[in-house]
């Protein structure tokens, strides 16, 4: 077995900051190969590139990017950039939190589930806040968590959804494991008009309305603390699929 490999990638462009902070974070635990896109791609979900080729373009040893989706970026990856498969894949850093929903939309999520249809292990790495964004607690997390998953593996069929808070080091109160939250956007959909009168909407923004309790990855937010929460790939409803055929009869 060679040495220990790792596969950066995001949502956000090979470019971003946040990237450049994951792979640093990561460097000193083994050989670490990017593969990102060549822009943005934010809330693209889980969607992959079918209605065109795709490019590849090796910018220098271990960084390549590519003209796709963030999955596209990892499938690609382990398919046809490396020659074996990674032994961890983290994703991000990404500027702005994933909490909640956020997770059904989120490319840096996205990326990590594609790990982990692979098996492989993956994690997402998000920061809470807003602008301008300092990577550099975030990236010590990173660290922390990549080094513990190298060393004692993840739950079966699940990969991890951190988020930060935009907070000095010394400020975080701990981590905490967390559940997913619900958030719900009000006034979401702003209604605009071009020079002709022509009328145009623009999704985003809005004020987000959370339910859940004290172990959401919101609150943990709140509270200061880091958010760490397992998803599952498994999305089945099993109370639900319970309760289908206790009552519908078929």
């Amino acid at each position: 077995m060679g040495k220990t490999r790792i596969l950066v990638t995001n949502d956000d462009g090979v470019s971003a900051p946040g990237l450049r902070a994951l792979r640093e974070a990561v460097d000193s635990l083994g050989e670490v190969v990017v593969v990102a896109p060549e822009r943005d791609n934010s809330a693209v979900s889980h969607s992959l590139t079918m209605n065109r080729p795709l490019r590849v373009i090796e910018l220098e040893a271990g960084i390549y990017m590519m003209d796709g989706t963030p999955t596209d970026c990892v499938t690609i990856a382990l398919n046809k950039i490396l020659e074996r498969k990674p032994d961890l894949i983290v994703s991000g850093i990404n500027p702005g939190a994933n909490l909640g929903d956020d997770i059904s939309y989120s490319g840096t999520v996205s990326a990590a589930i594609e790990g982990t249809m692979y098996g492989i292990p993956s994690i997402a790495f998000s920061l809470g806040g807003g602008p301008p964004y300092d990577f550099e607690v975030a990236a010590g997390v990173a660290w922390k968590l990549a080094s513990m998953a190298l060393a004692f593996q993840l739950p079966p069929g699940s990969l991890l959804n951190v988020n930060v808070p935009s907070l000095p080091a010394k400020e975080i109160r701990g981590i905490r494991f967390t559940c997913q939250g619900r958030r719900v956007y009000r006034d979401a959909i702003q209604e605009t008009y071009d020079p002709w009168g022509r009328k145009h909407y623009w999704i985003g923004g809005g004020t987000a309305h959370w339910s859940g309790g004290e172990e959401t990855d919101e609150q943990a937010l709140r509270d200061g603390c880091i958010s760490v929460t397992p998803i599952q790939l498994d999305v089945t409803n099993h109370g639900g699929l319970s309760y289908l055929e206790r009552h519908w009869k078929m």
